[in-house]
């Protein structure tokens, strides 16, 4: 997250990651929750990221946690470039400086969610349960 995103590692110190198979789940620590050290872990948490292709994709929930802290891989769309992206699903970026990979989606103040971007290619990620809060229907 520090790397790609510019989020301080501080912003995870007080939590603990667990893996399962190829996704990691956070869980903030608190004394009031006493971790069982024998039993297998599934989930917990909040899950966080998952291994997708040569990428870790954070999940949409970590990205509109932590997405405000974010000092890189960010991209400002406008209220029209966001409805195109939702509508089509892919928006051209051809003179962007953002590396392959994931960024963070954001209109004004609002984190969105994460979105993929590859080789001047804009692809949402954004879920499509989510897409009727913005005034698209898939």
């Amino acid at each position: 997250m520090e790397e790609r995103f510019g989020i301080p590692v501080s912003e995870f110190q007080d939590g603990l990651l667990f893996t399962h198979q190829q996704s990691w789940w956070f869980l903030k620590k608190s004394p009031s929750t006493p971790l069982p050290s024998r039993l297998k872990v599934h989930m917990v948490g909040l899950k966080a990221f998952q291994k997708v292709g040569a990428f870790v994709k954070p999940t949409t929930r970590l990205i509109q946690a932590l997405g405000p802290r974010a000092t890189k891989s960010r991209l400002d769309l406008s209220a029209d470039q966001l409805q195109s992206l939702l509508a089509q699903g892919t928006m051209d970026l051809p003179a962007s400086d953002l590396e392959d990979g994931y960024v963070i989606l954001c209109l004004g103040d609002y984190v969105l969610g994460p979105g993929l971007f590859i080789r001047g290619k804009l692809q949402s990620q954004i879920p499509r349960k989510h897409l009727k809060y913005y005034g698209v229907d898939k």
